[in-house]
């Protein structure tokens, strides 16, 4: 070996320990543990609810469901013998379905015609679409009830689909939306130069690319008017649907059957949500699979 090639490996070998990185000293690091830490601490005060509403509608209460009385299957296997709760329940899962499937049907249509096309009024649309997502809801709401009360219309289930309807279709319009926007429009433009006629380009392209977001609309419709509570209980009337139930019966205690419908609620969109994933997991490794073996 020449000097010259000697003097040139040596360099390099210098160069290769100065930018090797160096082993790390054996110290208590308060930053690596501070970011798990809060993790776990903000998992167990989400949780904390959850688990309580799970354990007690085990409990065998009398009167009040506020203290631990015993365990037992009882409130499980006989959920409504509590008065009220399973119509609340029923009132909920009916008032959330109409307003999905309307607030998704409008809402999909808006989405693609905003996306899409060019009209007149068409940034005042966007802005009238955002508005009822950033009002407050019980301004939302009290405005419903002034309206059906001037309009001289009766509170009852058909004015609590309208307003949760109204509310959810703007959620529906900006999921879709985004969607929408997303969408490659060389994919129906294809579907043209075979000469498929409109409706058969959205059926057999543009609406099986727009369904994930459909359903995901949906979903986040269905969940919002299941869950709302402060407009329902301003356009409800003598009706009561599942969250008003609660807010009724908290000042003595929720029922533990109410504990058991919002258990099995709950345990039932884990199931989805694991099922989907795993689900989705599935179908990418088989199609990994085959393009591999292709």
């Amino acid at each position: 070996m020449t000097a010259q090639e000697s003097a040139v490996l040596g360099r390099t070998v210098a160069t290769e320990q100065r930018l090797s990185p160096r082993p790390r000293r054996g110290r208590f690091g308060f930053g690596r543990w501070l970011l798990p830490f809060y993790s776990l601490l903000a998992l167990v005060f989400l949780l904390i609810p959850i688990v309580y509403t799970i354990v007690f509608s085990f409990n065998n209460a009398v009167k009040t469901n506020i203290s631990w009385r015993g365990f037992t299957f009882n409130n499980w296997l006989n959920v409504c013998d509590e008065a009220g709760v399973c119509a609340a329940f029923g009132n909920s899962i009916l008032i959330g379905v109409v307003a999905t499937v309307v607030a998704t049907v409008l809402g999909t249509m808006i989405a693609i015609a905003l996306a899409r096309y060019r009209f007149r009024f068409r940034a005042a649309t966007n802005l009238l679409i955002f508005l009822p997502m950033a009002t407050p809801e019980v301004v939302l709401g009290a405005g419903l009830a002034a309206q059906f009360l001037t309009a001289g219309v009766a509170k009852g289930i058909g004015t609590v689909i309208v307003a949760h309807t109204m509310f959810c279709l703007s959620f529906v319009v900006v999921t879709v939306k985004a969607r929408v926007a997303g969408l490659d429009p060389a994919l129906e433009e294809a579907g043209r130069d075979l000469y498929g006629s409109p409706a058969q380009v959205f059926l057999r392209v543009t609406f099986p690319l727009l369904l994930p977001g459909i359903l995901a609309a949906a979903l986040l419709s269905f969940s919002l008017s299941f869950d709302d509570f402060i407009i329902t209980y301003f356009n409800s009337g003598a009706i009561q649907t599942f969250p008003t139930y609660i807010y009724t019966a908290a000042t003595r205690g929720i029922p533990p059957q109410a504990n058991v419908i919002a258990s099995a609620v709950f345990l039932l969109a884990i199931i989805i949500v694991v099922s989907t994933q795993i689900a989705g997991e599935t179908r990418r490794r088989r199609l990994a699979r085959a393009s591999v073996e292709s």
